[in-house]
């Protein structure tokens, strides 16, 4: 193939076009974002930064976005749905709680908050820093049928997981709660929340709630404001109450000897709910009183110590971790 010589023309476009080539590519590695603006990637931690420990709440304030319609969080692939906060002679802003699982992996992730206006959107990106809580251990010694279940127990069990989740499936867009919780029941706190349990020498799942001691027959009450989603009596749990508290948030009171609410009630915070039994797998009367917040088990101590005053929040844009008070858990109080 016979080649045919450039002009001098053409060898000064070909030579042209080859340094401009090298110079963009020089300065795009130098000044990526500035150069590509729409394809350099989001830089995490831009809107804050939070911290907690396994199993605590935090608080979370985004300010001045008076035209927005939604906030939206997602942590952890779980969703956070914010609320709509007013203060006196302040811009509107909104509020979520992002609750940290005991099992969440130590370590910073990010939560990405999505703000709607309209057809637009924006993201907001803040770092959370989840820190490794202690747990204690705890020994516990029960009659083997108490432990280790038969084959229909274990079809009844799985049918009760079932029945719960499908209740749960739909969280109820609004918020019910107020700013005021209240403990359900007056006793003794044994501070087990997160422990690893090892049940006649075998590991079992952690408690992903608080027993709180108190003698049988004693008035539990709703933590805050909400709907019974449904009533149950459990091979594990024994007779409880579910409630949702809107947008996410639900507790649940087992053990009971006595429910005196039935699904669908309308609950006000303080009002009675049951009675404190031994129902269940349980060795002596007592409370569990556990909290799903988004997906996410916390410790309940922690709604006690929410920075909310008056039904409004703090205008902060740090976070508050919260911590309950343990002691040492008693061996004579058992709970799923």
């Amino acid at each position: 193939m016979m080649r045919i010589p450039l002009s001098p023309a053409q060898l000064r476009a070909s030579w042209l076009d080859r340094t401009m080539i090298m110079a963009v590519v020089l300065l795009s590695s130098v000044f990526p974002v500035e150069l590509f603006p729409h394809t350099s990637p989001a830089v995490k931690g831009l809107d804050g930064q939070y911290s907690g420990k396994q199993g605590q709440v935090l608080v979370v304030t985004v300010k001045g976005e008076v035209q927005a319609t939604e906030v939206t969080g997602t942590f952890l692939d779980r969703t956070i749905p914010f609320f709509r906060e007013f203060r006196p002679g302040e811009p509107a802003g909104y509020v979520g709680l992002v609750g940290i699982d005991m099992q969440d992996d130590p370590g910073t992730h990010e939560l990405v908050v999505e703000v709607k206006q309209g057809e637009q959107t924006k993201q907001l990106s803040f770092n959370v820093l989840v820190s490794k809580e202690k747990f204690t251990v705890e020994h516990l010694t029960l009659p083997k049928d108490k432990v280790d279940l038969d084959k229909k127990a274990v079809a009844r069990w799985k049918t009760e997981q079932m029945q719960v989740k499908l209740a749960l499936t739909e969280n109820s867009r609004l918020k019910l709660w107020h700013s005021n919780f209240v403990e359900p029941v007056n006793g003794k706190r044994t501070g087990i929340f997160g422990s690893v349990r090892i049940m006649n020498g075998k590991p079992r799942n952690p408690h992903n709630g608080e027993d709180i001691g108190a003698p049988m027959g004693a008035d539990v009450v709703a933590t805050n404001d909400g709907i019974v989603r449904i009533t149950v009596d459990h091979i594990f749990s024994g007779r409880g109450v579910f409630l949702d508290h809107g947008l996410g948030f639900y507790s649940m009171y087992f053990h009971l000897s006595e429910i005196v609410v039935k699904d669908g009630d309308l609950i006000t915070a303080g009002q009675i709910i049951g009675k404190v039994g031994a129902t269940g797998r349980a060795t002596g009367p007592h409370l569990h009183w556990g909290v799903k917040l988004n997906g996410a088990r916390v410790n309940p101590y922690a709604l006690l110590n929410l920075p909310f005053k008056n039904g409004v929040v703090p205008a902060i844009n740090l976070s508050t971790p919260i911590s309950a008070t343990i002691s040492i858990p008693e061996t004579g109080h058992v709970a799923q």
